[in-house]
């Protein structure tokens, strides 16, 4: 049930952004008068799932149609459809040298309401418009989510139980209990943020507390790599007490006499205060019965639980926020506004920094590159419209800077002629375009080849 729930937020939601993103070139190819002969989400080479065209004045539609050669579209009316390869979507303008690579109309004598016979300034508006859209998008989703909901975080001061680290985070020098001041001599004011800004900033040193004394952490060169390679954001988090929220179904711990409320203090004599220090024991205890000591009250008791195969004891911790003071800025639409621009602005920015260190040999963050199932896992397991929100924000951002990248086949390549054209007021051939185009194609497959090769090949791992 989990992956459904997340695949079909993904589908929904690149759906929403594919059809947004085409229709910021249908719009301006509209408006300059240029004929779109179709206007598909995802690609439908070969059949399409479905298909509507006006004949005769009236829509009609074709369920599992097969493309054929040479299908007139010339009358000026767009064919609308979904296709069967959720890769994507185009909108097919005439005139140009697109992924449909219709060389039989390029032949042709230009026609004024084709793409190539228009201005160049025309064809720039109309090759930048899915990107403005994208951009555009993301800003109004923020806007409009924190005007909804506001802007809640957790201050890196306020986390007085200190950090957790798993093995990342210990390899690299922390320990737990260390109350983190500052990464590189910078505070960082949401603790939340301290992993990405210590992998996007490549940082060298935390500053940390630790038992009431300043420790300068070096981070041992070449770590960042690794860190991305495990994609290992929750190396640090922070540490919380073990209190019982409730028991799910067949909870051994229920059964050994454990209530809601009990607060875990201990297990087989050595006692701990935080559920880290209780989860990292007690997976040492796999199919074992233990001495769990609780709090009950002013009682502290001793019960035997037995541990399950995987080291747990069936128990639900309390929402582990409530322990701590929570910082929330409020926006009205007035105010959500120039916050929204703002963090489109900074996730733009966060995500350049990440294609920088894709592009970095040192960091090998390359073998990290994942596709559709890495995408599709970062959406929670449950329906969460925020989360939905807040991660089709994001996706509209990395699909804008993907698509202005200046590789022929995207729109950046477009746009990259086109100013070329513009500057030498030279228009590059089209038996020259053509070959780009193709050059760009196979490009992009073998990104798309080795995202989701990194995908399959982690499935085994």
């Amino acid at each position: 049930m989990e992956i459904l729930v997340k695949a079909a937020q993904l589908i929904m939601s690149l759906s929403i952004l594919v059809i947004l993103h085409e229709l910021g070139h249908f719009i301006p190819a509209k408006i300059f008068k240029t004929r779109v002969e179709k206007f598909f989400l995802f690609f439908d080479a070969w059949f399409s799932i479905v298909k509507f065209r006006k004949v005769d004045g009236k829509w009609r539609a074709w369920f599992f149609a097969k493309n054929k050669k040479g299908t007139d579209l010339s009358s000026g009316v767009t064919e609308i459809g979904v296709g069967w390869i959720p890769l994507g979507g185009y909108v097919k303008i005439s005139g140009m040298i697109d992924e449909s690579m219709d060389k039989e109309q390029m032949k042709q004598p230009a026609q004024p309401w084709e793409f190539r016979a228009k201005p160049a300034w025309q064809r720039l508006i109309i090759m930048l418009g899915g990107v403005t859209v994208n951009v555009l998008l993301a800003i109004l989703i923020y806007i409009v989510m924190l005007a909804a909901w506001g802007d809640e975080y957790l201050p890196t001061k306020n986390v007085k139980y200190g950090i957790a680290c798993d093995s990342l985070g210990l390899q690299m020098g922390l320990k737990n209990g260390d109350k983190i001041i500052s990464v590189d001599n910078k505070q960082v004011e949401d603790f939340q943020k301290i992993p990405s800004e210590i992998i996007l900033e490549q940082a060298s040193t935390v500053q940390v507390n630790r038992d009431g004394k300043p420790v300068n952490v070096m981070i041992p060169e070449g770590f960042i790599g690794k860190l991305i390679k495990y994609k290992s954001a929750d190396f640090i988090d922070f540490r919380f007490p073990f209190e019982i929220a409730d028991f799910p179904k067949n909870s051994a711990a229920k059964e050994a006499g454990l209530k809601v409320n009990d607060k875990i203090i201990g297990l087989n004599g050595k006692w701990m205060n935080y559920f880290d220090e209780f989860h990292n024991e007690v997976v040492k205890y796999k199919s074992q019965t233990v001495k769990v000591a609780v709090l009950r009250g002013k009682d502290t008791l001793q019960l035997p639980v037995h541990v399950t195969d995987e080291g747990t004891i069936g128990v639900q911790t309390k929402d582990r926020t409530t322990y701590f003071e929570l910082k929330k800025h409020e926006y009205n639409i007035l105010t959500a506004i120039p916050a929204g621009a703002v963090k489109a602005y900074k996730t733009f920015g966060n995500y350049l920094k990440q294609l920088k260190l894709i592009f970095s040999p040192g960091t090998k963050a390359y073998e990290s590159v994942g596709g559709f199932i890495t995408i599709g896992k970062i959406f929670p397991s449950q329906w969460d419209w925020m989360a939905f929100w807040n991660l089709t924000a994001f996706l509209s951002i990395i699909l804008a800077i993907m698509n202005v990248l200046p590789i022929p086949a995207l729109d950046g390549g477009h746009v990259l002629f086109l100013l070329y054209e513009i500057i030498t007021r030279r228009k590059p051939s089209e038996k020259f375009m053509e070959y780009a185009q193709y050059a760009g194609m196979v490009f992009l497959l073998a990104l798309l080849l080795l995202a989701n090769g990194n995908d399959v090949v982690k499935l085994f791992k």
